[in-house]
């Protein structure tokens, strides 16, 4: 969505959704502080996922607030006020686990949904704690594993021993989890 008016930046988000187990994000751009026009401008990409059980038709409906980007005056208004169905909620929790890796070692993680909810998807990341960026060497001396069973999600990792000791390396683990069971 873009702000109608020139010169006016997105400053406040809201939607409305007809399901609740629909979650909706916006991407925020990379700054300090997040604020309008750090993390917003003019415009800005509304994202929804359905996180519920059975599949069904779904939608939602995005708005956007808007204040101009220098000098004073008000809000601008964007939207047309109608009854909405819901008030979004927290349809997905992400999950994040962590542990240090040792070099030279095989190390398991286990990660996952609580009971009640569904695994809709896994990743993992892992970092060096490094000033210089990582070369590829040290990216490939680290292999990780992941196996999915239902709601858990284990994950082997191995450091390769040609990493000093001295190097702190850490997997972190992601499972997003749906809200409800639906």
């Amino acid at each position: 969505m873009r702000c109608p008016l020139r010169g006016y930046i997105v400053a406040g988000i809201d939607a409305r959704v007809s399901d609740r187990a629909i979650d909706v994000s916006i991407r925020g751009e990379n700054g300090a502080p997040v604020s309008p026009g750090v993390t917003t401008g003019r415009a800005v990409v509304f994202t929804a996922l359905y996180a519920g059980g059975a599949p069904r038709q779904t939608s939602f409906q995005p708005f956007i607030g808007c204040i101009p980007t220098s000098g004073g005056g008000g809000r601008g208004e964007t939207a047309v006020r109608r009854p909405a169905a819901f008030a979004p909620v927290k349809a997905l929790d992400r999950r994040v686990v962590r542990k240090r890796l040792v070099s030279g070692a095989t190390v398991k993680i286990v990660g996952g949904c609580p009971a009640g909810t569904r695994l809709l998807g896994t990743s993992h990341a892992y970092a060096f704690r490094t000033e210089a960026e990582p070369g590829l060497t040290l990216l490939r001396a680290v292999t990780v594993r992941r196996v999915v069973t239902g709601r858990r999600v284990v994950a082997t990792a191995t450091v390769a021993p040609t990493v000093p000791q001295s190097l702190a390396v850490e997997l972190q683990l992601h499972s997003l989890c749906s809200r409800g069971a639906r």
